[in-house]
C-alpha cells in the first residue's frame, strides 16, 4: 500500500534497534500510552530504577494522539498526577486548568514529565518474548534482541500483549448479558448513530444477487440482542482539524479510495431530510460539524481547532474493521492501522468533494483540513489509533455494570470511574422490515452511571495462582460494558500512578503484587492526593 502519510505507521521495520543488550531496572513499563508515563515518571519519584519501552515512536497514547476533548466524566474524582497534568497544560494556555487542549501541547508537558525524574525511553521496543521463572516474569525481549530484566513489569499498552504472553486470563469481546447478570453487553441494537430511515444494502439497490456493499454481515443480529460475542466497539482517529487558511492542509484523495467504502455516507446524507436539523454542518452558531468539538482558545482571527470525533450511523469509524487488532500480530496491525487511515482521510475527501453528496455538506467539511502545525512528522495525521478496546484481563474482580450503576461496592477501591457506559458500534447488518432490506448498526451504548464508583485494585492485578509481578492499569478486568465507562484518559493516568505505587509497596514488602497490604497502598494514594473512592 502505498503510504499516505509519510512516516505514519503502527509499526515499521525500521524503527527497531538493532543493537541487542541487556538491561535491568526495578520497575518496567512497557506502553507508552498516558498510563504507561504516568506510572514511569510516578516509579521514578519513588526512587526505583525504572524503563520505559514503548512499541512505536510517540509517547502518550490518545492524551497526545488527538482526543484534547477529555472525556472527563465526574472531574471532582480526577486527582493526583491525572489533576495536575490539566493543571499543567492549563497554565501554558494561562489558565488554573483546562480539559480541551492542542495535541502538540499536551505532547509538550508529558515530555517535561519525563524529562523532570529522567525517566530512560526505548521506542521500537515491540515485545516477542517473555521468560518466566515460576510465575514471575525474569526477562522480556524485544524485536531487535532487546532484553530486560526486571522485578516489577507494568502492562500499560491499550493491547494488553505482555498480560497475553505472560500467560495472564483474559478475554477479547462482548460477554452475554447472562455471564454477569447485566442489561447493556452483547449484543446491542439502540437508537442513537442509528440510521434513522431505510438505507438499501445492496450494491445495486433493490438486488439482492449484486451482494451487500462492505462491512455489512448479512444476518439478523437484533435476534440476538444480549449475547456475547468476539466483535470489539469501532476504532478511529481523533484528528485535529482547523479552519485556519494559514494553517489549514486540504483533504486528499487518499491512496488506495475505494468508493465501495463511501456509498452508505452516501445514500444516508442523500435521504437524511433534516433529521438532524440542529446539528447539521454549517446550520448554526460557528458551522461546526457535529463532534468537531473546538479545542482551547481560538487561534489568531477567530479560527479553530477540533479533536474531531465520529458521529452518526456512517462517519469517521471504521465499523467491522477493527475485531483483529486486539490479537494480531504486528504485521496484521500495520495493515489495520493504514486501513484505518485510508478509510477514514477518503471519509472526509469523499464528504468534501462528491457531488453525489448534497452542497450544504459540502461546503460545511470543504472549509476544515488538517492543522499544519499539529503531528509534523506523520503529515499532520495522528499516530495514534484510537484503540477502545482490546484485550481485557480477567481477575478476582471483575468491573461490571453492577459497579457502573452503584449496585455493588468493590471494598478495595484505588481510583474512580465516573463516565458514562459508552460502547460505539461493533458492526452492520442487514434487516428486514415488511419485505425490505435495509442496513442497521448494532453495539452503540451510552447509559450514564448511577455516580463515581471505585476501581477494585484486585481489578488491576491477575488473578491469584497468576503472574506475581504485573501490573494492568489499562486492560483491567472489566466486562465490555464496563470498560466502556473505565476506558478514559484520566482514568488510565490514575491507574498508571496507582500501580507504580503498588509496584513499590510490593518491593518494599519483597511480594506477590496480589499480596499488597491493601490498608497501606491506600494511605499512600490518599498521601499522593489520589481519591482512591
Amino acid at each position: 500500500m502505498a503510504e499516505n502519510f509519510p512516516g505514519l505507521h503502527y509499526f515499521a521495520d525500521s524503527w527497531i534497534p538493532t543493537q541487542p543488550q541487556t538491561i535491568h531496572a526495578q520497575v518496567v513499563v512497557y506502553g507508552g500510552t498516558s498510563a504507561g508515563v504516568f506510572a514511569a515518571v510516578a516509579a521514578r519519584r519513588l526512587g526505583h530504577s525504572t524503563l520505559l519501552l514503548h512499541p512505536g515512536k510517540h509517547l502518550g497514547g490518545l492524551t497526545t494522539g488527538g482526543l484534547g476533548w477529555t472525556d472527563h466524566g465526574n472531574k471532582g474524582v480526577i486527582s493526583g498526577m491525572a489533576r495536575r497534568f490539566y493543571q499543567d497544560v492549563g497554565r501554558t494556555y494561562g489558565l488554573s486548568e483546562i480539559w480541551s487542549f492542542e495535541p502538540r501541547v499536551a505532547a509538550e508537558v508529558m515530555q517535561q514529565m519525563l524529562a523532570e525524574v529522567q525517566v530512560p525511553v526505548q521506542t521500537g521496543a515491540y515485545l516477542e518474548t517473555v521468560t518466566m521463572d515460576g510465575r514471575r516474569i525474569a526477562m522480556i525481549t524485544m524485536l531487535g534482541g532487546l532484553q530486560v530484566h526486571g522485578d516489577v513489569f507494568i502492562d500499560a499498552t491499550y493491547e494488553g500483549d505482555l498480560l497475553a504472553l505472560a500467560g495472564v486470563s483474559h478475554t477479547v469481546g462482548r460477554e452475554g448479558n447472562a455471564v454477569y447478570g447485566e442489561t447493556f453487553n452483547g449484543i446491542q441494537v439502540r437508537n442513537l448513530h442509528q440510521f434513522s430511515h431505510p438505507v438499501d444494502p445492496y450494491v445495486r439497490p433493490g438486488d439482492i444477487r449484486s451482494g451487500l456493499l462492505p462491512g455489512i454481515v448479512d444476518e439478523d443480529l437484533s435476534l440476538r440482542q444480549g449475547q456475547g460475542d468476539s466483535r470489539v466497539q469501532a476504532y478511529c482517529f481523533r484528528v485535529c482539524m482547523t479552519d485556519d487558511p494559514a494553517l489549514r492542509v486540504d483533504w486528499a484523495r487518499p491512496a488506495g479510495f475505494n468508493p465501495d467504502d463511501y456509498v452508505l455516507a452516501t445514500r444516508w446524507f442523500q435521504g437524511e431530510k433534516d433529521a438532524y436539523n440542529d446539528q447539521l454542518p454549517g446550520s448554526s452558531g460557528d458551522a461546526v460539524p457535529t463532534k468537531f468539538d473546538i479545542l482551547a482558545p481560538r487561534t489568531a482571527g477567530g479560527f479553530h481547532k477540533t479533536d474531531t470525533n465520529n458521529h452518526g450511523p456512517v462517519s469517521s469509524d471504521f465499523i467491522g474493521a477493527s475485531c483483529d487488532w486486539p490479537r494480531g500480530d504486528y504485521a496484521k496491525r500495520e495493515r489495520i492501522f493504514q486501513n484505518h487511515v485510508r478509510y477514514q482521510a477518503g471519509f472526509y475527501w469523499h464528504m468534501a468533494n462528491c457531488p453525489e453528496i448534497p452542497q450544504r455538506y459540502r461546503d460545511a467539511y470543504v472549509r476544515w483540513g488538517l492543522a499544519r502545525d499539529e503531528f509534523t512528522s506523520t503529515g499532520h495525521w495522528p499516530h495514534q489509533l484510537y484503540v477502545r478496546e482490546a484485550r481485557r484481563m480477567v481477575a478476582d474482580y471483575v468491573l461490571t455494570e453492577h459497579d457502573c450503576r452503584l449496585a455493588r461496592r468493590c471494598p478495595d477501591p484505588v481510583a474512580m470511574g465516573s463516565y458514562g457506559m459508552d460502547s460505539h458500534n461493533c458492526s452492520r447488518f442487514v434487516k428486514i422490515d415488511a419485505g425490505q432490506a435495509r442496513v442497521l448498526n448494532e453495539g452503540d451504548v451510552q447509559v450514564s452511571c448511577a455516580g463515581p464508583y471505585g476501581i477494585s485494585y484486585r481489578s488491576i492485578v491477575p488473578r491469584n495462582g497468576e503472574c506475581e509481578n504485573l501490573l494492568v492499569p489499562v486492560c483491567v478486568s472489566a466486562s465490555h460494558i464496563a470498560y466502556g465507562s473505565v476506558r478514559m484518559e484520566p482514568v488510565f493516568m490514575a491507574l498508571g500512578e496507582v500501580a507504580a505505587n503498588a509496584a513499590h509497596s510490593a518491593l518494599s514488602a519483597r511480594c506477590a503484587v496480589q499480596a499488597v497490604d491493601y490498608s497501606l497502598l491506600r494511605s499512600r494514594l490518599v498521601a499522593a492526593g489520589i481519591v482512591p473512592g
